[in-house]
């Protein structure tokens, strides 16, 4: 008895290699967490008072914060009010930023005052201050 070979070859197991499909997934959630942008807020905790006319604040603004005890604060270290003016002097090089003053509730409003008016010695392009919307 004679037997005949098929022409037909065997399947074999179809293998689904992930590796390539992981690497797309990790370079395409690399490239979303890069080109997300975060608004940079201080690290010093205040109570801004409430407002009813508050908008949104811009991308690129200069956050400065004045706590209750008289402190002034930037990224959230303590700079005092002598750090302001050459903290916007070189944050405003290239182009005029706006500042944002963030001020407790409770802190001292001259201190506030002179807050701002180093900011514009220093070459802020606006000066402004941080509420809540009420």
């Amino acid at each position: 008895m004679r037997f005949r070979r098929t022409l037909e070859e065997r399947e074999e197991p179809i293998e689904l290699n992930l590796i390539p499909l992981i690497d797309v997934i990790m370079f395409l959630l690399i490239f979303f967490i890069s080109t997300t942008s975060f608004i940079e807020e201080p690290g010093v905790q205040v109570d801004k008072p409430k407002a009813a006319t508050a908008r949104q604040l811009e991308k690129n603004a200069i956050i400065f914060a004045v706590t209750t005890d008289g402190k002034v604060a930037y990224g959230g270290k303590e700079i005092g009010l002598g750090g302001v003016r050459p903290t916007v002097k070189r944050l405003c090089a290239k182009e005029p930023l706006q500042v944002v003053i963030q001020a407790d509730n409770q802190s001292l409003s001259g201190l506030m005052i002179r807050v701002m008016d180093e900011a514009k010695l220093g070459g802020a392009k606006d000066v402004s201050l941080a509420t809540e919307k009420s």
